[in-house]
């Protein structure tokens, strides 16, 4: 594959990323919470196993054990992202989930005592400023949505961190495709505990579930890994820090939302410490921004 063919594929996969978290607010019209989890990561765990079930014969106890703790740190990415969309704008979501890439290496220098990259440390003060002008109002309080959008990248931090080591003994592509089942079967329980699970009932709680089912997380987990055999890091870092960019377009396009003067100047900001941190310290963090690219699942 040539790369400019493989760069096309991974900018069709950030849009698709990108469109998730206005299907997400589409199906929550119809759908409980947990419920709209449950059947997104289900349909996409059916598909890949079924394309890839050869694969799946092979998996061993430790295999299903990282595909269990994934999943279960998955659920918690999307529970926050689900939740947080009740109180905040897809515009905000896309920004603030997309600060997965300030908070690994973060995360790595708290937990893992790793020494931390001036870009990073740059990366991280833009991003913070950003954060602060895109969702604090005049009375300086947050929304609890964005609120649940910033645990949400903290969640899918520790997710990419713990799957840079579950892939160095398991199979990347089974642990891959199980966590998506146990994220969508463990939100079925909680769908049951505290919902009335079905499917939905109307023609946008069917396009919302499709969409995040077939192309926000098949075919993003699918075309990913593939098509980032044939390009760099740096450039799959590029095309992947567009992903809140087209969050806020489509919710733009499609939801008549509009940022204020100052929501532009943060989300802007917080752009940049994303590029900043990602692609400006490829020579100190290499392998772990590179795992974060290889490994994410699914897109919002």
């Amino acid at each position: 594959m040539k790369p400019l063919k493989a760069e096309l594929m991974l900018f069709i996969v950030t849009m698709f990323w990108g469109s998730s978290y206005m299907f997400m607010k589409l199906g929550l019209g119809s759908l409980g919470e947990f419920n709209l989890i449950a059947l997104r990561f289900g349909l996409a765990f059916i598909l890949a196993a079924i394309l890839f079930h050869k694969r799946l014969r092979a998996v061993d106890v430790r295999t299903l054990k990282y595909g269990a703790l994934l999943g279960f740190l998955l659920l918690g990415v999307f529970t926050c992202i689900t939740f947080g969309l009740k109180t905040t704008t897809t515009s905000n979501a896309g920004f603030l989930v997309a600060l997965t890439v300030i908070f690994v290496p973060m995360i790595d220098v708290l937990v893992f005592r790793k020494k931390v990259a001036p870009p990073q440390v740059i990366g991280a003060v833009l991003a913070i400023v950003g954060i602060g002008l895109l969702t604090l109002n005049s009375s300086l309080h947050m929304q609890p949505g964005d609120l649940l959008c910033i645990l949400s990248a903290v969640f899918y931090a520790v997710q990419i961190l713990v799957t840079s080591k579950a892939v160095k003994a398991c199979d990347s592509l089974s642990i891959g495709i199980l966590q998506l089942g146990f994220a969508g079967g463990f939100a079925l329980v909680l769908s049951f505990l505290f919902e009335t699970p079905a499917l939905p009932s109307s023609l946008p709680g069917w396009i919302a579930i499709l969409a995040l089912g077939i192309f926000c997380s098949a075919c993003g987990f699918i075309l990913q890994p593939v098509a980032q055999k044939y390009t760099t890091p740096t450039r799959t870092g590029l095309i992947f820090s567009m992903e809140p960019v087209f969050a806020a377009l489509f919710g733009y396009w499609f939801a008549g939302e509009q940022l204020s003067m100052q929501g532009y100047t943060g989300a802007a900001l917080v752009l940049l410490g994303i590029v900043a941190s990602e692609l400006l310290s490829k020579a100190h963090f290499a392998p772990v921004t590179y795992k974060l690219h290889k490994k994410r699942r699914v897109n919002l």
